[in-house]
């Protein structure tokens, strides 16, 4: 990217609020070759030239020429503060000279087409002839271009702004050159940036190496170009994203439940969800997170909970059988992210702790219908085992209920069914 060498600052005020910078810029710059200083002091307590609108807008012309060429790369000395001092004054002259010489109106608008002319003899070619990649880093390059030439142009015109622009209430400066951008070049090529910062996300999913930086300066334009509202991400990014990534884990989803077991089904889930979370942070903007992440369990996990939960040799049931406790609490963190997502594992955590609750009951009422008056000592012990295996039952999934599910309401009140069980056992 060029340098220039000196920012430039807007003059001081003379201490009443108004700006008062030296009044001979532009004679100063066409006259006899005398330094701005000399000139300055010469013409002091003299009428100034007027200048005409001609004149004057050829030497800002220069001015303005000169910044393109360095913004462009082609040789061309630097800006120095007299160059800067002198455009400024020409504007403050042009601006403040009797009617019918104020030109303020005139500069308003000239100052919107120097940008306009910039951006459609060099700046839009220069995009279109690139794609892909190629266009993205263009783009920001260009966009990086256009916000230094925004600055630099604001502070040659800002007694516009100070005065002019406020007594009638138009749009600001810096506004302006950034509207011209907006207009003439992200409304003409925005669907393609869209789609190729979509193809590398898509990329990224697949598991290559994409320009995480090149991304998140495309999408900074995107904010940017707002002007303090959201409406360029949200509708001509981030709506095309969702529906990109709605379709992209429908197609994932109705691969990997035929293919998966539940708990690798799901730790293929949790990965995408935190996956997408990390693109977030890397170069998507704050808001798209619970949009994008509602997506992606929607897809995954919404859409497939009965298939996926009653899988018969690794469902839920399965899980709960076999004491596959890190599953579970898997099961619980996916699920639990999903409107009514748990009610169906509660539900199915509730039967298989009935069943086994049912079973000990059971096999306590078949020991007693099955006594013999000489062995009631062994019935006795028998009885007490029961009790002991109703207490292990509780104290088991007890700890499942904190553990894996995080003492959610839903599983802690099966918790009761099994104390219900101790109560008939011991009656």
């Amino acid at each position: 990217q060029p340098t220039i060498s000196l920012l430039p600052q807007t003059p001081r005020g003379d201490g009443r609020n108004r700006t008062q910078p030296p009044p001979l810029g532009f004679a100063a710059a066409v006259g006899g070759g005398k330094p701005a200083a000399t000139a300055a002091m010469a013409g002091h307590g003299q009428d100034r030239k007027t200048i005409d609108l001609e004149d004057g807008w050829a030497f800002m012309q220069r001015g303005i020429t000169k910044l393109i060429n360095i913004l462009e790369g082609k040789p061309e000395p630097q800006f120095s503060s007299e160059d800067y001092m002198m455009l400024y004054t020409t504007i403050y002259n042009m601006c403040t000279q009797k009617p019918p010489h104020d030109y303020s109106q005139q500069l308003y608008d000239k100052y919107r087409e120097a940008f306009e002319e910039y951006i459609r003899a060099t700046v839009l070619p220069s995009l279109k002839e690139k794609h892909d990649e190629f266009m993205l880093r263009e783009l920001v390059q260009r966009w990086s271009n256009h916000k230094v030439m925004v600055r630099w142009l604001s502070r040659f015109f800002h007694y516009l702004d100070r005065y002019f622009i406020t007594r009638r209430s138009l749009t600001a400066l810096r506004d302006v050159g950034l509207i011209c951008f907006r207009d003439l070049i992200f409304q003409e090529i925005k669907g393609k940036v869209k789609d190729a910062v979509i193809a590398l996300i898509d990329q990224e999913r697949e598991g290559e190496q994409i320009d995480r930086a090149l991304l998140k300066n495309v999408l900074d334009i995107f904010v940017e170009i707002g002007l303090g509202n959201m409406d360029c991400y949200e509708n001509d990014f981030e709506d095309f994203l969702l529906k990109d990534t709605t379709d992209y884990y429908s197609v994932k989803a109705q691969s990997w439940i035929v293919e998966d077991s539940c708990p690798d089904y799901m730790i293929k889930a949790e990965e995408c969800l935190k996956r997408e979370k990390e693109r977030v942070g890397h170069y998507l903007h704050i808001n798209s997170e619970p949009k994008l992440l509602e997506k992606v369990q929607n897809e995954l996990l919404a859409s497939y909970a009965t298939q996926l939960l009653e899988k018969e040799h690794s469902g839920c049931f399965a899980l709960l059988r076999d004491d596959k406790v890190e599953d579970l609490s898997r099961m619980y963190r996916l699920f639990s992210k999903i409107t009514r997502g748990l009610e169906p594992i509660s539900n199915m955590f509730k039967t298989h702790v009935t069943n086994e609750g049912t079973a000990l009951v059971k096999q306590a009422e078949d020991s007693a219908n099955n006594k013999k008056p000489e062995k009631k000592e062994m019935v006795g012990m028998q009885e007490q085992v029961f009790v002991w295996k109703i207490i292990e039952l509780h104290d088991k999934y007890v700890a499942y209920v904190t553990d894996c599910f995080q003492g959610h309401t839903l599983f802690h009140k099966v918790c009761w069914l099994i104390r219900l069980f101790s109560t008939l056992l011991s009656s």
